[in-house]
């Protein structure tokens, strides 16, 4: 028995938690299929690379099921966050900030220095990590690896590794358990095998199919209208003028019914990618996600500038992929141009007339968006040429764009500082599609979560674990509706409240919004408050 005392008073225990005999046994097992990763990017000839290649991620696969089944698999159901502040990986302690830069450096290597990998270039075969994988590639779509198939791999199963450990975490909540598995089903078919076994089509005359994530739209996946895109569907016959027919219906038709029906949550934690490895693989560093103020703001107009930055650069490129001359080209420049200049007009217009209410303050951010574009259009129409606009070559704007939003942002950041700014930090700030999805859930949506005030211990646990930093506690305690933007829907804030108050609902567009000013602490001056009235 120990002597050592224990000078806490706490009802939990704040010590950290030691690592039991069967979790060391799967993290050896875990570091093991790291290790042979590791050593392909040191140009280690593997004599047999399908044999090692599977060796790897099985036992990176079976390393990690194992150390989820010795934590949860003892323990009752209900989520578990023993000690969540008092880890050093998951509290940006020493662990935390090695990971993250560990993630972050890996992905500045795979976007910029792929050759440090092992990808050849100038027509040599590949070497080291991405030589690794080429007998699984060859098998899927028959070609060599790419520093993206190597990428794609590992996301995927990251998702299916931790997705299983996040099920066993959640066993005890259907709503967890049936979106975990839809995440690891849209990746793993969706976004991983279809694409590839697409890429055998690409062997006949007939076709020339881009890459193309079934799962991803507009403008998650800015490359789907850029000029060598549209070129490879096009040229594809009957199947990929469907694709891009279905690409098209699915951002004006598919995407606001499902939205109006379920909230952004039908894709933000239900089929993108992003989110599946950020509620898989992130769930650990949910808590990290900052719930000021501040952060708020920031949020605010960093999602939507890169929404309206998206929007230009996207009408841009098509606007350049086009013709002047009508004989050549049934829909023209100047059409296109015109064209989309109306429909955001009446989309904006029909806001402004039917939603400016609900709006409130942000009425006025949004026309600054829009008359924004609208002089980018103007702007676009007087300097566009056949290869330039806003005197730049369109190229170099696509480059622009995939660069710092597609790589820098969603890649390197989003991922990489999962251990510092919380899993969602892309999601959060800036990924347009969440943008538009929340302003249509904000407008439109019969989702929302309904709370119980009368119920409510404000514990905390709600707001602590809102990915999203969203103050989930405040609402609880006026009875509000939690009607947000930024609200993905994952319902973690619900499963984790022990009385019951929160609950995702699906209902009429009456009463959705219920504002309930009630005075909260002690720091409130009545009587300034009641001369605001």
């Amino acid at each position: 028995m120990s002597n050592k005392l224990d000078h806490s008073m706490s009802l939990a225990n704040p010590n950290t938690k030691g690592v039991s005999i069967q979790q060391k046994i799967a993290l050896a097992i875990g570091l093991v299929g790291l290790f042979i990763l590791a050593l392909a990017i040191l140009n280690t000839n593997f004599p047999n690379q399908e044999v090692f290649l599977t060796l790897s991620l099985v036992l990176i696969t079976a390393g990690t099921i194992l150390f989820a089944n010795d934590i949860y698999l003892k323990k009752l159901e209900g989520i578990k966050n023993d000690g969540v502040w008092f880890k050093s990986i998951s509290s940006r302690g020493i662990l935390g900030w090695l990971t993250g830069v560990g993630l972050t450096a890996f992905y500045i290597v795979l976007y910029f220095k792929a050759e440090l990998l092992g990808l050849g270039t100038n027509g040599e075969a590949n070497t080291g990590l991405v030589a690794l994988f080429d007998p699984l590639s060859r098998i899927l779509s028959g070609n060599p690896a790419s520093q993206w198939f190597v990428y794609g791999t590992l996301y995927t199963v990251a998702i299916i590794a931790f997705g299983y450990k996040f099920i066993l975490k959640y066993r005890h909540n259907r709503y967890q358990q049936i979106r975990t598995v839809s995440v690891m089903f849209f990746q793993l078919g969706f976004a991983f095998l279809i694409p590839e076994f697409m890429a055998r089509l690409n062997t006949s005359p007939d076709y020339n199919l881009p890459y193309y994530d079934l799962k991803s739209m507009w403008p998650l996946n800015y490359y789907l209208f850029d000029g060598w895109s549209l070129d490879g569907l096009l040229s594809s016959q009957n199947l990929g003028l469907g694709m891009l027919i279905f690409g098209v219906v699915t951002i004006f038709v598919i995407s606001p019914i499902l939205t109006y029906k379920f909230g952004k949550r039908w894709y933000c934690s239900w089929v993108c990618g992003c989110g599946g490895l950020a509620e898989t693989a992130g769930d650990s560093f949910r808590q990290l996600s900052s719930k000021k103020l501040s952060a708020w703001k920031l949020e605010r107009w960093l999602i939507h500038t890169v929404l309206v930055f998206s929007v230009v650069m996207t009408i841009a490129m098509i606007y350049t992929y086009l013709g002047s001359d009508p004989n050549k080209y049934w829909l023209t420049r100047g059409t296109f141009l015109a064209g989309a200049a109306t429909i955001l007009t009446l989309v904006f217009a029909v806001v402004m007339i039917f939603k400016r209410k609900e709006l409130g303050k942000d009425a006025r951010y949004g026309a600054i968006g829009y008359f924004v574009i609208i002089i980018s259009f103007l702007v676009m129409h007087y300097t566009g040429t056949t290869n330039e606009v806003f005197f730049i070559k369109s190229g170099s704007l696509r480059s622009a764009y995939g660069l710092y939003i597609g790589s820098i942002f969603s890649g390197v950041i989003g991922t990489g500082f999962y251990p510092i700014l919380g899993n969602r930090a892309w999601c959060r700030f800036g990924c347009p599609m969440a943008a538009i999805l929340g302003f249509q859930q904000r407008l439109f949506s019969r989702f929302r979560i309904t709370t119980n005030g009368g119920q409510c211990i404000s514990c905390g646990n709600c707001s602590t674990y809102c990915e999203m930093g969203i103050d989930v506690r405040a609402y609880a305690q006026k009875g509000e509706n939690i009607v947000r933007s930024s609200c993905v829907g994952c319902g973690v804030c619900s499963a984790v409240c022990p009385r019951g108050v929160l609950k995702l609902e699906n209902d009429t567009l009456d009463g959705r919004i219920n504002s309930n000013e009630i005075l909260l602490g002690n720091d409130v001056d009545l009587m300034d408050f009641v001369n605001k009235k």
